[in-house]
């Protein structure tokens, strides 16, 4: 039996940073954890990305192309069957699509005038388009950069369905994230500015929690936050009741300013961001 052990060639085992059983397992989430700071961070300091104007909205809204599309083919198939309800419930909905795919439109418009004005700035990689990376209001925004001649960044996150990055992110910029607090992170840590579309779910939980974070001090740069969409924000969010009721107070409401259009927007943002970051 001795003779067996000491003859027995032992197998050398796995370095622990390459057994990847035990980093996917419970007892590895610590690193997995930091590894989605410490990568992240390795990559934005290697491309020289200062800071970011970030994009939040939707990953449903359409192009507006498409919405178009699809509306005028449920027209069609109405005329055939008038009498079809599952037709008419499609045909309203695609309406709604339609009216809906503006604020892809004007996403896209806004990111590419931004860009086209960093661009334009002594050091080139200041205010860099950022994005969710999935597809809607995300995906107009980094379309919006590439269009202008610019990079942009997508902090795409894994999910069972629906977020896939889009085809217009900086392939080094490109990012994917696992756990949602950490995207939150990036988006926050390089942001200069905030421009919040409207969303579901999604959006809230990132207008919120930055709200939040600015109303209690715990973000202590000056962050610029739009919410984009007056018709939108108004019928979504009744801040007025909030003021009424007592549960968030008049000067809250200076932490966001209201645009409704792609210019007016882009004039604020450019004033505030010299204001505060180029003088």
């Amino acid at each position: 039996m001795r003779n067996k052990i000491e003859n027995k060639k032992q197998k050398r085992m796995p370095k622990a940073y390459e057994n990847i059983e035990f980093l996917k397992g419970t007892y590895g989430r610590e690193i997995r954890i930091l590894a989605e700071y410490a990568e992240p961070r390795a990559r934005f300091i290697r491309e020289k990305i200062e800071d970011t104007i970030v994009f939040f909205g939707s990953a449903r809204v359409l192009p507006q192309k498409e919405a178009l599309n699809k509306l005028k083919l449920l027209e069609e198939k109405i005329k055939k069957v008038k009498s079809d309800k599952k037709f008419f419930k499609e045909y309203e909905k695609a309406k709604i699509a339609y009216l809906m795919s503006r604020y892809y439109e004007e996403a896209f418009q806004l990111s590419k005038m931004l860009t086209k004005w960093s661009n334009k700035l002594d050091h080139k990689k200041r205010f860099v388009i950022c994005s969710g990376g999935g597809p809607g209001i995300m995906e107009a925004a980094n379309k919006g950069a590439l269009t202008a001649g610019g990079k942009s960044i997508g902090l795409n996150i894994s999910l069972p369905h629906e977020q896939f990055p889009n085809p217009y992110i900086s392939d080094e910029l490109n990012f994917e994230f696992h756990y949602f607090f950490m995207r939150k992170f990036w988006f926050v840590y390089l942001a200069k500015a905030m421009v919040i579309f409207p969303g579901g779910f999604g959006t809230m939980d990132e207008l919120f929690e930055v709200l939040t974070l600015l109303q209690s001090q715990k973000i202590q740069k000056h962050l610029i936050v739009v919410l984009y969409g007056k018709e939108y924000w108004s019928k979504i969010i009744n801040f007025p009741e909030m003021i009424r009721l007592g549960v968030i107070s008049k000067k809250d409401m200076k932490l966001f300013k209201v645009c409704d259009n792609p210019e007016e927007t882009f004039k604020f943002l450019k004033k505030e961001l010299t204001r505060y970051f180029l003088k």
